[in-house]
């Protein structure tokens, strides 16, 4: 075969496979557009299966990812423990990652996966992907609430299961029952107490009016107090600070509810 007749044919070649990519890139396009009405109208299942076919399609087409992974998050329950329920959240998950693969700062997905293991109560790798929100994003303080919210259920909980053995009411503090059990839960708790009211207070520097991280501080502080063992003082003094908490997120939602009408007013108290 003559140069010339090669060229030709491998030229053909060329044009048949461009012709056949773009093809491709166009029903996929498709299949996301319909995806995505199919999701407005909450039809999830339907919108499921055409992101699916736009990704086999279009592996590059990252929305089509990002689209398919939020669907499957929404078919997923909040605290319905059950196989099928675990893997929309799971199949979510694997999406999202297979987004950061290809756009490892994509800020949707990493928030998307730190909010199902929230969910799903894997808070050490819902911390994780929050803290990597927080490096994505800097000036984002949801991130940095979050990750307080992770560490107050991390030491609320073991706390009050302590206080429960040992009969405690709601005003005792911990060394008057049981100093070794103060003492334990200090060690242990201190770090992630310090961490939340760090990760609150980035977030109002943020946000000052961020009402929600206001009333955690006063949670954090309260967390605090309890573990100040051998030091009323300082019990005592967080304690006050924790009150200010209080009245001061009373005020901010005080105010947001004098511009919306009929805004409701909830404080949080543990």
């Amino acid at each position: 075969m003559k140069t010339s007749q090669r060229i030709i044919v491998v030229l053909a070649a060329m044009m048949v496979i461009l012709a056949g990519t773009s093809c491709s890139k166009l029903q996929a396009r498709d299949h996301l557009n319909k995806g995505v009405q199919a999701y407005k109208n909450s039809k999830f299942e339907q919108a499921i299966g055409h992101f699916q076919q736009a990704v086999a399609l279009d592996p590059t087409l990252v929305n089509a990812r990002l689209y398919l992974a939020t669907a499957y998050a929404q078919q997923y329950i909040p605290g319905a423990d059950t196989p099928e329920n675990n893997r929309f959240a799971e199949q979510a998950i694997e999406a999202y990652k297979q987004v950061l693969e290809k756009d490892p700062k994509n800020i949707n997905s990493i928030k998307g996966i730190a909010y199902l293991y929230l969910q799903m109560k894997k808070f050490d790798l819902a911390k994780d992907f929050y803290k990597r929100a927080s490096e994505a994003d800097p000036n984002d303080p949801e991130p940095y609430y979050s990750v307080a919210v992770i560490d107050w259920t991390k030491t609320y909980v073991p706390r009050q299961e302590e206080r429960a053995k040992l009969a405690m009411k709601p005003d005792d503090a911990l060394p008057a029952k049981d100093k070794k059990v103060c003492a334990m839960l200090k060690d242990k708790n201190t770090p992630e107490v310090q961490e939340g009211i760090d990760n609150l207070t980035k977030a109002l520097q943020l946000r000052p009016d961020y009402d929600d991280a206001m009333a955690y501080l006063n949670l954090m502080y309260r967390e605090r107090a309890d573990i100040q063992c051998t030091d009323p003082a300082a019990r005592a003094a967080d304690l006050k600070t924790a009150d200010e908490w209080v009245d001061k997120t009373m005020a901010t939602k005080k105010a947001k509810a004098e511009k919306q009408p009929g805004g409701a007013i909830v404080v949080e108290q543990k």
